[in-house]
């Protein structure tokens, strides 16, 4: 906190009120957002102090559809397991949901954009390929996955990277990031003597630090993303209820129960 801070004591520049008007920073809801500015637009101004250009927004958007939905992973499973023990609190199951978008799953572009950024940062050409050599065989060494690499489904390409990445061309935002990443992804398939797929967080990584977000902010566009995504999970689930199934079928795996029966 700097002495100005210290002063005046905490100040946010993000919403302030009057009697008749609400203010997003300097905009009036009312007046200048409602029915005339996107989510993304405010979102973006928002949380970066801008709004974004005609190509940022579609790399936006895109990397919000893409993080939506991953199918039956932890962070939706516990979503419907909580929702299925509290169904009066739709907020809990999401944010049981929200709790898995971690290193492990979808939160990893943010140490993917950390190594793109050290391969940036580099300097030359020669000095971004040594670098990234470096990071693919100290990950082999330490038998690590590179972050941003891999997937147990989608071989040898990850179809998801490979439009994204497209689409990051087709809107004039490829940049030094996205080049990081396809020299890292050569310097990943020297080490490990093979191809390795870029995974989606790999090449979300890349686009986002290409229109100027930091990587220790990325893993909330995941959390924006997958809010929605689980919204989707309770809908289905107060359609056509899996949380019993779930309880059974794993209940009766991991226990034995004989009396238990099996789930279908």
């Amino acid at each position: 906190m700097n002495a100005m801070n210290e002063a005046r004591g905490p100040r946010t520049a993000l919403c302030r009120y009057t009697t008749d008007a609400i203010y997003y920073g300097e905009a009036d809801l009312v007046r200048d957002l409602l029915g005339k500015a996107s989510f993304i637009d405010v979102f973006m101004k928002q949380t970066f102090g801008r709004v974004p250009g005609d190509g940022e927004r579609r790399i936006v958007d895109a990397v919000l559809v893409t993080l939506m939905e991953h199918g039956m992973t932890p962070s939706a499973i516990a979503t419907r397991m909580i929702y299925a023990s509290s169904p009066e609190n739709l907020q809990a199951g999401v944010a049981a949901g929200l709790l898995a978008v971690a290193s492990r799953f979808v939160g990893t572009m943010e140490p993917a954009a950390g190594l793109l950024a050290r391969i940036v940062a580099s300097g030359s050409q020669r000095d971004q390929e040594a670098e990234s050599m470096r990071i693919a065989q100290d990950c082999r060494a330490r038998r690590e996955p590179v972050p941003g690499f891999g997937h147990h489904l989608h071989k040898p390409d990850d179809p998801r990277a490979l439009a994204l990445l497209a689409l990051a061309r087709e809107a004039g935002t490829y940049g030094p990031h996205c080049e990081a990443l396809a020299r890292l992804a050569a310097a990943v398939d020297a080490a490990a003597g093979r191809h390795i797929t870029i995974n989606a967080t790999g090449a979300i990584a890349a686009l986002l630090g290409d229109i100027g977000i930091a990587p220790a902010l990325m893993r909330g566009f995941a959390v924006l993303s997958r809010a929605a995504g689980l919204i989707a999970h309770i809908a289905e689930e107060q359609r056509d209820p899996s949380g019993r199934f779930i309880w059974d079928m794993v209940d009766a795996a991991m226990t034995g129960a004989p009396d238990m029966p099996a789930a279908r």
